[in-house]
């Protein structure tokens, strides 16, 4: 399986994603960074102009680099998998003697692996800039995060395996209907769904939710390989 990945990653040239996944850190860090000590989001009178439960730092944070990373992650499972599909190469890599349904979860799993790894690592970046200029500037909203804390690395690696995960619901959309556009499209709809605001009412702190929604990730993730061994291409 690892072989397999590797060679995924090689194929689709891995490369080109890791300079967009930089690029795409460098971005949330400055936006976040403005945010949070530029006054970008106070009103004219200084107050800070947020929605409820939005006012603190790690809720900033989780709310940019999950929507981000979500589209990011769909977008790559499109390109992987779906644009496969569609430009008939899937029917090359399902000459090899492998069996297909390893074949697609070594594509899955490729992208799963590095999107994981990038929100991590994209995390830990923008939370070390808040922290550092929390030291010299006065942050709009809360600091509310302890970098020294065993607890805030298991929250930041729970929730980046639920964002990571969900894009698996978008691949399904994606390989159903046969299009890259409708698995983006759905990525957009699970954003709206999970950080979005409804007056007071949002899903993103419900505590329950995420677990949900990461078992039927996982359910639409074994449904995309079922039955692949007697699907017609």
């Amino acid at each position: 399986m690892l072989k397999l990945i590797r060679l995924e990653w090689k194929k689709n040239n891995i490369g080109k994603y890791i300079r967009t996944a930089v690029i795409l850190t460098a971005l949330l860090c400055l936006f976040t960074f403005a945010l949070a000590f530029l006054g970008i989001a106070n009103e004219p009178d200084g107050t800070l102009d947020a929605a409820p439960g939005m006012d603190t730092v790690s809720s900033l944070v989780e709310l940019f680099t999950g929507m981000a990373f979500l589209i990011f992650t769909s977008v790559m499972l499109a390109s992987f998998i779906v644009s496969a599909y569609k430009n008939k190469t899937m029917n090359l890599m399902f000459t090899y003697p492998v069996k297909r349904q390893k074949i697609l979860a070594s594509q899955m799993m490729a992208v799963w692996i590095f999107n994981f790894a990038a929100l991590v690592l994209s995390k830990l970046v923008i939370y070390l800039c808040i922290f550092t200029g929390s030291g010299y500037l006065r942050s709009s909203f809360a600091i509310d995060f302890d970098m020294g804390s065993v607890s805030f690395y298991i929250r930041l690696l729970l929730k980046s395996f639920v964002i990571v995960s969900m894009s698996f619901i978008a691949l399904f959309a994606g390989m159903a209907l046969k299009s890259s556009k409708a698995a983006i499209v759905t990525s957009f709809l699970l954003v709206f769904l999970t950080q979005a605001n409804v007056g007071d009412f949002t899903m993103a702190d419900n505590a329950v939710f995420p677990l949900i929604l990461t078992a039927v990730s996982f359910g639409f993730a074994l449904l995309s390989i079922h039955n692949v061994e007697n699907k017609d291409l």
